[in-house]
């Protein structure tokens, strides 16, 4: 009876990848700049969901749930609710940038009459900063997606 070699599941090429992607992750989650962005991506989600009763215009009820419901969303994706993994939650950036893209034009769109100075106002720099931290939060989660070993420039 001939005996193989058994392959070790650690070391399996795809786990020691896996296995280095998270470990650069969590490098990257423990900046400063990347704790700050996620800080104020928080305050500016919560902001949103309140802000209908802030900036007084809760009378709109279409918006002022429209906000809320968008507001609290923001600040679950942005602010790693999905999960302890950092870069599962911050890859989910790009749905934030839609979240706020939505954010920028939802008083134009939602049903009723609810664009006024006081919502336009609110949402355009609301969204504008969300949109923003989204990005920044993105940018921070793009060396994680690249595969590890390749620093190489795509093909032309």
């Amino acid at each position: 009876m001939a005996t193989h070699p058994r392959s070790d599941m650690e070391t399996h090429p795809d786990i020691l990848a896996m296995r280095s992607r998270h470990e650069m992750a969590e490098r990257v989650a423990s900046t400063p700049r990347a704790q700050a962005v996620e800080a104020m991506a928080l305050i500016t989600g919560l902001y949103l969901a309140a802000s209908p009763w802030i900036a007084g215009f809760n009378g709109f009820s279409t918006l002022a749930i429209n906000n809320l419901i968008v507001g609290i969303a923001y600040a679950v994706i942005m602010s790693g609710g999905f999960g302890r993994a950092y870069e599962r939650s911050h890859s989910m950036a790009w749905a934030a940038c839609a979240l706020s893209v939505w954010t920028i034009f939802a008083p134009w769109v939602v049903a009723g009459d609810v664009s006024t100075t006081r919502t336009i106002v609110n949402n355009i720099i609301v969204g504008v900063i969300a949109l923003l931290l989204a990005l920044m939060a993105a940018a921070a989660a793009r060396p994680v997606d690249r595969p590890s070993g390749d620093h190489s420039s795509p093909p032309r």
